[in-house]
Order: structure tokens, then sequence, then C-alpha cells
């Protein structure tokens, strides 16, 4: 009899023991979060996007992934808003981040970038797929960081290269039509760069640019007429309205080269594109750093592409009879599809 107490005793030790060793793996492994870096806290992103367009968006999604890799999908949470591409709409998407008081402000586009800087020096604010940072901040004596409340990554891809597809696709060129939108800060400071290298390889040129969306049929219908390529930088309101550009620059048979690919899909024949969500998961990885390790944005330098890739559209330069050399990848366009 005492031998069998003596049995359940031990019986009754081993079980509280192993209730305490199971008890402490419990706290340590965070509940099996232990696949992010969260430590519980969730934190509030506020996502101020331009408009809707096929580039700006695989930022977006780029930036959310980054993120949620980073701290689980119950560590972050995300306001993601369209501005439509409206000045006003982005302001007031801001504002209304900084009465929520959100932890960090995303801004994708330049308009969006500028509404967020203007709404708050407090928050911090990564943004995404600005072509540069010092043009679209009004920031003199560049040096590689804004030294403000600002930080993210740039979708500029090399302008020289792109001055010199256009001779490449199209040899007998004689005047480039600069096709963008006057009121995007980052489109004009595209434009003025290459026209350097424009002038270095002798090419005339000449500037068209529309104010709003409302010009572009105009604007593309002058310069169609009086030129014989037309080159579109990375623009927000072009990418909009591509289809209007195509239905004037291809019948009259202009070539169009394009500063990124969701344009050029559109009414391109070639372009020197980047990855708009490999930008955004870096935009995104410098959010993490922010939020988690306190990182002063204002001192992380603006990050650009890894990768640029010549990419052209299979339909257009059917229809246009160019040639494309060796080096380019097809674009996928919806009549392939």
């Amino acid at each position: 009899m005492k031998r069998k107490m003596k049995f359940t005793a031990l019986i009754a030790v081993m079980a509280l023991l192993l209730m305490t060793v199971a008890g402490c793996g419990d706290s340590s492994s965070g509940g099996g979060s232990a696949e992010s870096d969260n430590t519980g806290e969730v934190y509030k992103v506020g996502i101020v996007q331009q408009l809707e367009h096929p580039a700006l968006d695989e930022a977006t999604k780029g930036f959310e992934q980054a993120l949620i890799d980073k701290l689980g999908e119950d560590g972050v949470s995300f306001d993601l808003q369209n501005a439509q591409n409206e000045q006003a709409n982005c302001s007031t998407i801001s504002q209304g981040f900084v009465s929520g008081n959100v932890d960090l402000i995303m801004a994708n586009g330049t308009n969006a970038l500028q509404a967020a800087s203007a709404a708050t020096a407090d928050i911090p604010i990564v943004a995404t797929s600005i072509t540069d940072y010092a043009t679209a901040l009004n920031i003199e004596d560049w040096t590689g960081s804004t030294g403000t409340n600002v930080t993210g990554t740039s979708d500029l891809a090399p302008l020289q290269q792109q001055a010199e597809m256009i001779k490449e696709l199209v040899p007998d060129v004689q005047k480039v039509g600069l096709l963008y939108c006057s009121a995007e800060a980052n489109s004009a400071y595209q434009v003025s760069e290459i026209e350097k290298y424009l002038d270095e390889m002798n090419i005339a040129y000449e500037e068209y640019a529309a104010a709003d969306s409302n010009e572009i049929q105009a604007v593309t219908t002058s310069a169609v007429a009086e030129c014989d390529a037309l080159y579109i930088p990375t623009d927000n309101t072009m990418a909009s309205n591509t289809e209007i550009v195509n239905n004037i620059a291809q019948p009259a048979g202009v070539p169009v080269v394009a500063g990124e690919e969701g344009i050029c899909s559109g009414c391109g024949i070639a372009t020197l594109t980047i990855s708009y969500y490999d930008i955004g998961y870096a935009a995104g990885e410098m959010a993490y750093d922010i939020l988690v390790n306190g990182t002063d944005p204002g001192t992380m330098e603006i990050q650009t592409a890894e990768n640029v890739t010549k990419k052209y559209n299979p339909t257009i330069c059917e229809a246009l009879n160019i040639t494309v050399p060796e080096g380019y990848e097809p674009i996928s366009t919806d009549e392939e599809a």
C-alpha cells in the first residue's frame, strides 16, 4: 500500500514538472508567433497612393508584403487610400492619417509624397515610385538623404540608356517629342535630364507638356504632327491615358519609347524598366527599420532599383514594322492574353 502511494506521488511530481516546463516553452515562443519579429504591438500604417495604375499597385503590394513578412499579418494594419490622381485628395488623405495618429505614412507617387510631407513633419514618411526626391521636396545641396522625416525608394531608370534606346530602335529619328504632364515635377526633371543626352547624340527635340488629362489629346496630336518619335518619362498622368496617346501615335506611325513598363504596354514600343514590386518591398523594409529599430528616416539614403530590364511591346512593334534587336524581353499585352 505504501509502495503504491509513493508511486502515485512520484507521478504527480513528474506531471507538475512537465506542466512547468511546457508553460515556460509557451512563454518563450510567444504562443507560436516566432515566424515574425512582432512583439505583440500592432503598427498602424497609412498608405496614400496617387492613383490606380499597375506600376503603383505593384509597389504598394511589395511594401505591404515586406512588413507582413517582418511583423506577421497580426503585427501591422494598413489603411490604403487612393487619391485618383487628384492633389486635393492626396492632401485630404494625408491629413486624415495625421489626425488618426498613424505610426507611419507610405506615400506612393510624387503628388502623394508632397501632400504627406506638407501634412506632417513628425510622423515618419516612407515613399516609393519617386523619380527624384530633391526635385519632389525642393531640396538643395542633395546628399542622398532628406534630413527630414522622409525616406524611401526611387523608380528612376538610367535616362542615358533610354535616350540610346530611341536611336537604337528608330535609327533615322530626326526629332523627338518629349510628352509629359507639367504638373508632375519628377516628369519635368526626367525630361530636362534626357535632353542632355539627346544633345550629345545630336538629336533634335521639343517639349510637349499637358497641364492635365484634358490636354493630352491636343498635345499628343501636335507632337505626332511635328516629330518622328516620342518619349514619355515615368509620368502618372500619362500612364492613366496611354490609350489616348496610342490612338493618335500608332495610326500616324510614330513610335513611343516609354520610361516604364506600364506606359509601354499601353502605347510604347520599348522601355528600360524596373520592378515596382521590388522597390515597394525595399520601402517596406525601410519602414520596418523605422518602426521597430527606431531608425531616423532623415539619415536613411534613398534607395534605387538594383536591376533594369529592356522590354518591348510586340503588338505595337509589329504594327509599326519595328525590328527589335536581341536583348529585349517581350511585354505581355492584353491583346496577347
